[in-house]
């Protein structure tokens, strides 16, 4: 800097006094909120001029970035984007299947290890940037802008598919306004001789057959389509019209909507746990579930299930947590918040575990209790059972009069006596440990499970409505940070209105989510889920990371949080973040490009005639589908990279429009390439060395002479703006 350039001060609200560096980093015209902001510049004279410059033009021509309203409002909308279905469903299921309150351990280790990191890492560069995950990764490096377009092609397929869930959550909870409950019995068929149950429900159970016969009216494979099930297509219009309506306004509309869509499923959560433990059973599944099988955590495979669960927990790689952050203040401690949203994620998996084993240990007591042997038991007496096994007081000649109680009795201890010829006397397990061993999860639990159990409740309408209710509001608190990770990176590239965007990006995923409502839709769904998000968001996040730790600099990086938090974070996160965390994320990576390999695509179908699920691999052209999805999702990194690396896309056309200021008016102008930047305050570079758009590295001053209005390089502001109309001003150092 030449020894006599003048100093710039700002004064923001009286109490905030910033370099001319920090005045002009990462400032744009729909960056920081600043309201109205006072700009002394002193003259050779020692006499001040002050000029006022208030963000956006009289016209409106560009608006002001929005901002929460609350911290509160803020940490509510990424607990509501983080909880999902998942913490109710997938969760329970994975403890169950790994191990009991073992799972937990390898769990935590991994949240500590993957998940906070990853999490802070998003939520920094968010906040820092102030620009969804488009501009972020265009900020960091150019080449690897693709990464923010293949987070905006996942979250649009996750989008497809999720609120296709909410929408059967819909009409469940549009059924349970009945008593009894609609699924509560098998339904009767009724012709002139006879009356019988209806035989798909009688060989499943009345709750399966509402789901899929009533409810889905699925098919038997994803190749018969079969039309449009037009009560899920309205269900399908509602959910995607709530959704329009809350994101409309962007955080103005989705902020409020938070405050119940957040809190509600803790308020019915709570509740369904207090009143489970008064049932008879519940603290037989909580037990189950809570003891430890230590030798199941030796096994990789429950390790790497543990890390995809904290991975999608959290919502990593969406753009949902970067686009949230965006809104933020420049010295919010992101670090805080991503500690607290992690952990009461976790404890929000905890709970809904409870909840669940709690209803389920209920469940099983009930259908133990309604165990009786079958009549070909006799026949075994003397052909593999020796009549001396069989307690005195039980009498199997009359077997309808045997209890459960008795029943249970004797398989044990055939059980104990036979132990290597038990499985082959065919006999059905009754014990409330071989009930809850029956492993379900997905739809499966909390539309077939879940439901059946809230048939034996007291006054079942009313819990039926309030479970329903509170996946209801689970979804869509996923589904706004899912949509945000969609429009804001949009809105912030290409400068479109938010209404008109968000409008149009609902409409289209309603009509291409017409494919998940005819009666083939739900193998789409399960399509969707499997191939369209997991390897996508691995590859995404495994870029980010090296991103941010390899091509931006670790070390610059903390530079950033050091004077955005005003403290130097951890080197716990130094280390995570440039070696740990990512090594990690490619083995977790490879770990599950080898179990697709290993996998043939597959899905459940529901076989009619038979009432029962079966095991389908999918047709030549399904596989070319879930092919594609990944191929879709992944495409944009490599695309964007080759445009850069080849320059078919300048690498400086990838940053923000150049911006100068006119009395508080706002000029977008293309960049100048023949533009000097020889007057640089700061590092002295030209344009062509400056990386697009890195805010805070250069001050530009226009030629004396030219008639180009001013600007900074690499989209920032000039310094011209501060001296606009001020003809009486001598002209500065700077």
């Amino acid at each position: 800097m030449p020894k006599n350039s003048k100093a710039v001060k700002r004064e923001l609200d009286d109490d905030v006094t910033e370099s001319v560096r920090d005045l002009l980093s990462n400032e744009d015209a729909c960056d920081d909120s600043f309201k109205k902001a006072s700009l002394i510049v002193d003259s050779p004279e020692g006499e001040g001029k002050e000029c006022d410059v208030e963000e956006g033009g009289s016209d409106g021509e560009e608006e002001e970035r929005p901002a929460w309203n609350s911290k509160l409002q803020y940490i509510l909308a990424q607990v509501g984007f983080s909880v999902g279905l998942g913490n109710v469903w997938r969760f329970p299921y994975l403890c169950q299947k790994n191990g009991g309150g073992a799972y937990l351990v390898p769990y935590l280790i991994l949240l500590v290890l993957i998940g906070i990191p990853l999490f802070f890492l998003e939520l920094a560069v968010g906040q820092r940037i102030r620009r969804g995950s488009i501009g972020v990764w265009n900020y960091i490096s150019p080449r690897l802008g693709g990464i923010g377009f293949a987070s905006c092609v996942v979250c649009f397929f996750v989008a497809l598919y999720y609120n296709v869930i909410i929408s059967w959550s819909l009409f469940y909870f549009s059924q349970s306004f009945q008593q009894p409950l609609p699924w509560h019995e098998c339904p009767l068929v009724n012709n002139k001789t006879s009356t019988f149950v209806v035989p798909e429900c009688e060989k499943s159970s009345a709750t399966t057959y509402y789901w899929y016969r009533k409810a889905l009216d699925i098919s038997d494979s994803i190749s018969e389509g079969g039309g449009l099930n037009w009560k899920m297509t309205l269900c399908l219009l509602a959910a995607w019209s709530m959704v329009c309506l809350a994101m409309i306004k962007g955080i103005q509309s989705s902020g409020k909507v938070m405050y119940f869509s957040s809190l509600f499923p803790y308020v019915v959560l709570i509740c369904f746990l207090a009143r489970a433990l008064l049932l008879k059973g519940s603290v037989d599944g909580i037990r189950h579930m809570f003891t430890p099988k230590l030798e199941i955590m030796l096994e990789a495979k429950v390790w790497r299930e543990a890390a995809t669960q904290v991975f999608f927990a959290l919502g990593l790689g969406f753009g949902g947590v970067i686009a949230f952050s965006s809104y933020n203040k420049r010295n919010n401690n992101c670090h805080f918040d991503a500690v607290l949203v992690s952990f009461i994620n976790f404890f929000t998996s905890v709970l809904a575990t409870l909840v669940v084993f709690a209803v389920l240990g209920f469940k099983a007591n009930i259908m133990t209790s309604k165990y009786r042997p079958n009549p070909e038991i006799v026949a075994l007496l003397g052909n593999g059972i020796e009549p001396s096994l069989i307690p005195h007081h039980i009498n199997l000649t009359q077997v309808s009069q045997v209890s459960a109680d008795d029943y249970h009795q004797m398989t044990e201890i055939l059980r104990g006596v036979k132990e290597n010829e038990y499985q082959n006397l065919g006999l059905e397990p009754c014990s409330i440990e071989a009930e809850l061993n029956k492993a379900v999860q997905g739809t499966g639990l909390a539309f077939i499970a879940f439901t059946e159990a809230m048939t034996h409740f007291p006054a079942s309408p009313f819990w039926s409505v309030m479970f329903f209710l509170m996946l209801i509001n689970l979804g869509l608190g996923s589904m706004f940070g899912t949509i945000e990770g969609i429009l804001t990176p949009l809105i912030d590239a290409f400068k479109v209105r938010k209404e008109f965007l968000t409008v149009g990006c609902c409409t289209l995923a309603f009509s291409i989510g017409l494919l998940f409502v005819q009666r083939s839709g739900n193998y789409f769904v399960a399509m969707f889920d499997d191939y369209s998000a997991t390897l996508p968001l691995l590859i995404v996040v495994v870029l980010e990371n090296i991103a941010i730790a390899w091509f931006y600099g670790i070390d610059k990086f903390f530079e950033d949080l050091k004077d955005m938090l005003g403290f130097t974070p951890y080197h716990f996160y130094y280390y995570m973040w440039k070696y740990i965390t990512p090594i990690l994320l490619i083995v977790l990576l490879c770990s599950s490009f080898i179990q697709l390999a290993m996998t043939p695509p597959s899905y459940s179908a529901w076989i009619e005639e038979e009432a029962i699920e079966k095991t389908l691999h999918f047709p030549p052209w399904g596989i070319a589908v879930c092919i594609s999805l990944v191929v879709m999702a992944i495409m944009p990194v490599p695309v964007v990279f080759c445009l850069r690396y080849f320059n078919i896309i300048d690498e400086n056309s990838g940053g923000l429009s150049s911006v100068s200021y006119k009395k508080g008016r706002v000029i977008k102008e293309s960049p100048r390439p023949e533009d000097d930047d020889d007057a640089s305050l700061i590092h002295g570079k030209s344009p062509s060395e400056a990386p697009s758009p890195m805010p805070g590295k250069s001050i530009y001053r226009k030629q004396s002479g030219s008639a180009d209005p001013d600007t900074a390089p690499n989209g920032r502001y000039g310094i011209g703006y501060l001296m606009a109309d001020m003809p009486d001003m001598p002209e500065s150092d700077l």
